[in-house]
């Protein structure tokens, strides 16, 4: 769980990994980092949507691997398991909820409720990995699953359009 947002450090605009890991600075904003952060990075969605669903997904695959390592290493530097300011878990979160989902302004704007939705209430395995996985592995798992969560459910919404 993102520990309460504590004052940005100053290394977050000095040095890469930590802006990185804070959202291209996004997660240096006063007030709900997560959710600016998640903003941020609804513009690479309407990139990645541009590859193939395998493209797409070895974007996925790298940004998971390099949100590992930023999320440990920052949170590391600073002293804090999980600083409010680290978002990069929320820009690959949102960018798995929307992966397979339809196209459209609406769909983005779907995926990005209920991706904070699941992200903020936690339920299961959500809650149970954020509580339980440490490191960056730990920062990064919770978002995985709650844009999981998120895409499964555009999914079912899309079946249950194509059905009217």
């Amino acid at each position: 769980m993102a520990e309460s947002h504590s004052p940005t450090p100053p290394s977050v605009w000095r040095n890469p990994i930590h802006f990185l890991a804070f959202g291209f600075g996004s997660g240096a904003l006063p007030k709900a980092p997560g959710t600016w952060g998640t903003l941020v990075a609804l513009p690479f969605v309407l990139l990645w949507q541009q590859l193939p669903p395998g493209g797409y997904a070895l974007v996925l695959v790298i940004s998971t691997l390099l949100g590992i390592w930023l999320c440990h290493r920052t949170a590391a530097d600073l002293g804090v398991h999980d600083h409010g300011g680290i978002v990069w878990d929320e820009f690959v979160g949102v960018w798995i909820a929307l992966w397979l989902a339809p196209t459209g302004w609406l769909w983005l704007l779907a995926g990005f409720v209920l991706f904070r939705l699941f992200d903020i209430w936690k339920p299961w395995p959500i809650g149970w990995a954020d509580r339980r996985v440490s490191g960056g592995l730990g920062i990064m798992l919770d978002d995985i699953l709650a844009g999981g969560m998120a895409l499964v459910v555009l999914l079912i919404a899309e079946w249950l359009l194509a059905l009217l």
